[in-house]
């Protein structure tokens, strides 16, 4: 009963809103227009009609009032309306913009569309500072549709997705809304405090919608939308675009308005088309309606984005501000397809109001506390774009939902289904989840982890773990346990730790750990265990390097402030060496065999490269992210990383107390990286290490300094500012000073877009340079040219590179293949 009369009261809230005067608008052949412009005249108060044509706009004083509707394509309407009382029913029809072109404008020698669009970009930058600074409120929803769901994905069930789909796996599965405070000041100092967040079916959920992932300001050259898109009216706008005059037309307040069309000069340029108008002699924007693909933003499980924004100007301060802006699309990736649409409203603009550097900070987004606890009638009080029927029913169903599902009875119920052991998790492994308390448990498959090396033969994992979150995730300890096992060395190793996750502000962390394992003496692990699987058995080039390390280690990390966050490991470690137990090859021929274990000598079999040792290791870093800037939610901080500051990292590492002095070290090194966009000319990355050892000339191999190389001409790896691709992996470890520079410019289409027939291919040209300078040896350099986004449709993972290497010289060259997932 309680729960019927709860969906009642919640839909007659939603029927019967607070606002005062609501209406519909609709075109002459009565159908609903939806984002219709509804506002006060020479005010910055208004809203939008929703996908139904209704709207609502919240107006508390009777007086009277000229309400405007302004909709592209339409002729303007003012109604001037008296109220005495509330709330008022203004319905409203829109006729057909009348869009004409002139004789004069169409025999005129120049495109008229290219003379209005320099004079825009001649404006552009004066127009876009004009606004110094605002405050207004903000509104924001959140709609994301999926349509014939698949039931799995990789043979995982994939569920109903939080209830929102009907029988034929199609409905909404996200739905959220935000109310906001905005400050702004230019070029880019914005802070949002959201007073009002909402998520449907999930009364404890924080909506993501925020005004900076959707501030696309026209104005700039390029606006960021996966890629970085070219704006119509950039500064190089006429080397991407070709222009349209379509019409013009007079809005309500005598300007003229030209109906400009967008089209591309080259198919997967990363730029739009669609249609820009501009506000003639003022040469500002009054409106646009650009598409983008998938492929020109770079994002693969998009088809389409548009964007449509719309302008109000005011005769008080005599600017064209942005009242509203829509973000459709529409996506396919791996069976998953649907739509969405994000809806922004800006309204009750006070406009240079003189604020300062000093009035923002790195806090980027705040919540007000209890902003997620607004009922329905505080939303149907302030809700500037009213519900569409599938909002409403969505929020009931799933509200509705979640009541059930948020009990014991149906966790229990789902557990006791899902938790059902069957004999083939033995090999698949498995999982046991107690959802009510929020912890699981369970065992990896054995078979992942099924690897080859030399030292060990053919060698298996099976890994258990105990996992319990606390507060919504804030909070956890996670356990996991490791066992080993190599069939030709007959040796079982296992490992333990147990991690436990404080808070969601500083994030500290404490591991402690202990066990017997193989380790790689890079601890970078530049080398896989199936490509060495591979490599060794079908190729018999065994690169990874083991050796036995038994320890105990303890670690703690956490942000001190805003920027900075240390970690720190203290560990107690025996290290032993290990040497080949086999010769096992896919396809024995010939007389080739493997190397010995020994990364220093690859032909010293049965010698060992260090004595048999205990040591205790410390490891102090901090890494400091400049011009970090974050976003505040109770109890929790989110980082966002600022691509215009680079990252630096600054190390101590030190060896002591161990049983062979000479094996006791100190270290200090830096690390400096970045990667950042170049305007519409690709992303340009840099990673930059250099250290120093004291104390260290007679040192365990596996604390020398090592650079990740690769001698298997295949990669995993998304870019190459970590890697030398022609380098072995240890022939230029170091144990004195060291200098490691890496630079790479993908130009993400920049370059191949403008070539005949390679522009149809859609790929990238990356160019890199990797130096490295260690004592006593001369500088090693490599040159590498690639091609990446290489496949076909949505499926671009694949890249190939030829790499030069030198040394005083020509060294040698090779062909690297990249693999890469998104």
């Amino acid at each position: 009963m309680r729960l019927t009369l709860l969906t009642f009261f919640t839909f007659f809230s939603f029927l019967f809103g607070y606002s005062q005067i609501k209406g519909t608008v609709v075109d002459s052949k009565d159908q609903p227009l939806a984002f219709v412009n509804v506002y006060i005249e020479n005010t910055y108060k208004g809203t939008t009609t929703n996908e139904d044509g209704i709207y609502e706009l919240n107006i508390s004083k009777p007086n009277t009032y000229t309400v405007v509707f302004q909709y592209l394509g339409y002729k303007t309407v003012k109604k001037t309306i008296s109220i005495d009382s509330f709330p008022f029913t203004l319905d409203t029809v829109l006729e057909d913009e009348e869009i004409t072109l002139n004789e004069v404008v169409i025999n005129s020698e120049e495109n008229p569309a290219n003379a209005i669009i320099r004079k825009a970009i001649e404006k552009r930058k004066e127009n876009l500072e004009k606004i110094r600074s605002y405050k207004a409120d903000f509104y924001s929803r959140g709609l994301i549709r999926i349509k014939d769901a698949p039931e799995k994905i990789l043979g995982q069930e994939i569920g109903d997705l939080g209830g929102g789909l009907d029988s034929t796996r199609s409905g909404v599965i996200y739905l959220s809304e935000t109310i906001s405070k905005l400050e702004f000041l230019r070029p880019d100092n914005l802070k949002e405090n959201i007073i009002a967040s909402k998520v449907s079916g999930d009364d404890n959920g924080f909506s993501f919608n925020t005004a900076l992932d959707v501030e696309f300001d026209l104005y700039h050259k390029t606006i960021e939308l996966g890629n970085q898109i070219i704006s119509p009216i950039a500064n190089n706008a006429f080397g991407y675009y070709r222009y349209q005059l379509e019409g013009v037309f007079y809005d309500d307040k005598a300007h003229l308005i030209n109906k400009i069309k967008v089209t591309p000069k080259r198919e997967n340029d990363p730029v739009f088309e669609g249609f820009i108008y501009i506000v003639e002699d003022q040469w500002t924007i009054y409106a646009a309606e650009l598409d983008v693909t998938g492929i020109q933003a770079k994002l693969p499980a998009v088809d389409k984005i548009r964007v449509t924004q719309n302008y109000s100007f005011s005769e008080e301060n005599k600017l064209w501000t942005k009242i509203s802006q829509n973000i459709d699309f529409k996506y396919g990736l791996f069976g998953f397809n649907g739509d969405g649409r994000f809806t922004a409203v800006y309204s009750n603009y006070d406009i240079n109001l003189g604020l300062t550097k000093k009035d923002f900070t790195k806090e980027i987004v705040s919540f007000e506390r209890e902003a997620n606890k607004k009922d329905s009638v505080f939303w149907s009080s302030i809700r500037p774009v009213p519900l569409t029927d599938e909002e409403i029913k969505d929020y009931i169903k799933k509200d509705s939902i979640q009541v059930v599902r948020d009990s014991k009875t149906y966790k229990d119920s789902i557990d006791s289904v899902n938790n059902k052991f069957k004999l083939g998790n033995i090999i698949s492994g498995y999982t046991y989840s107690n959802t009510y308390e929020n912890w699981r448990a369970g065992f990896s498959s054995p078979l992942e982890a099924v690897a080859f090396n030399t030292v060990q033969g053919w060698n298996g994992n099976i890994g258990g773990f105990f996992m319990k979150n606390f507060d919504e995730y804030r909070r956890f300890l996670r356990i996991n346990g490791n066992a080993n096992y190599g069939f030709s060395d007959d040796r079982l190793r296992g490992t333990l730790s147990a991690t436990y996750k404080f808070n969601d502000i500083s994030r500290p962390f404490l591991s402690i750990a202990g066990g017997v394992e193989t380790r790689q003496f890079n601890s970078s692990q530049p080398i896989s265990r199936l490509e060495n699987t591979v490599s060794s058995l079908f190729f018999e080039d065994n690169y990874m390097k083991l050796y036995d390390r038994s320890f105990v280690e303890a670690s703690y990390s956490e942000e001190i402030f805003n920027g900075l966050r240390l970690f720190s490991t203290l560990s107690y470690e025996r290290r032993k060496a290990l040497f080949n137990t086999t010769d096992q090859v896919a396809f024995p021929e010939g007389d080739d065999v493997y190397t010995s274990n020994n990364p220093i000598d690859e032909t010293a079999y049965g010698i060992a490269p260090f004595e048999t040792h205990n040591i205790v290791k410390l490891n102090v870093l901090a890494r400091i992210n400049f011009g970090q800037k974050y976003l505040s939610y109770p109890d929790s901080k989110f980082n966002m990383n600022n691509s215009d500051y680079p990252t630096l990292v600054l190390g101590y590492e030190k060896g002591l107390a161990s049983n062979i002095d000479d094996y006791n070290f100190d270290q200090i090194k830096a690390r400096l990286y970045q990667s950042f966009t170049v305007s519409n000319k690709g992303r340009l990355s840099y990673n930059i290490r250099a250290g120093k050892f004291f104390n260290a000339d007679d040192i365990a191999f596996m604390d020398f300094q090592h650079f990740n190389g690769n001698q298997t001409h295949f990669s995993r790896r998304g870019n190459y500012t970590d890697v030398f691709n022609n380098l072995g992996y240890y022939d230029l470890s170091t144990n004195d000073s060291y200098l490691e520079i890496h630079a790479e410019h993908d130009f993400n289409g920049f370059i191949l877009s403008r070539v005949p027939l390679l522009k149809k291919l859609n790929f990238n040209l990356v160019v890199g340079a990797h130096s490295l300078a260690t004592a006593n040896r001369k500088p090693y350099q490599e040159f590498t040219v690639g091609l990446d986004n290489i496949g076909w449709g949505k499926w671009r993972f694949l890249r190939v590179d030829y790499v030069r290497s030198y040394q005083s010289g020509f060294i040698s060259d090779a062909i690297v293949f990249g693999l890469k997932f998104f």
